[in-house]
């Protein structure tokens, strides 16, 4: 049984899977504090929560990519990746906190495509440097 854990696939299959729930949860998370319903808005067509939510997905997709490559254990590569997920979230209050001018979580549900993209190359980008610099 031993070498059943060992197997590549199994591993594979295995952090695949914890990774796909740990989104949900993270994505989940993203949507308590927006003041819109991202998937109706996507549903409804608005091009700026979709590329909000896409840096999103990006960026945690990314966060766990390093996580898993740094990481022995999915244990691990889970705790950082959490720990990556909430620089990702502090990200985005600081993104609306230098913007005094625009309130972002707003403009983005208004469907301002300028701030949507604004706010998903603020996902990836940062999703590099957390991603680097995790453990």
């Amino acid at each position: 049984m031993e070498t059943f854990w060992e197997n590549i696939i199994v591993i594979t299959a295995a952090r695949y899977s914890v990774v796909v729930l740990c989104t949900l949860v993270f994505l989940s998370l993203f949507e308590v504090v927006t003041s819109y319903s991202n998937w109706e808005e996507i549903k409804k067509g608005n091009f700026s929560v979709a590329m909000a939510t896409g840096g999103k997905l990006f960026g945690i997709a990314t966060i766990f990519r390093y996580s898993i490559e740094h990481n022995d254990t999915i244990l691990q590569s889970v705790g950082w990746g959490a720990f990556g997920f909430i620089l990702l979230l502090i990200a985005y209050f600081i993104f609306e906190f230098l913007t005094p001018n625009i309130n972002v979580d707003e403009e983005i549900g208004k469907g301002n495509i300028a701030v949507g993209f604004i706010s998903m190359m603020i996902s990836i980008g940062l999703s590099f440097v957390i991603g680097a610099s995790i453990g």
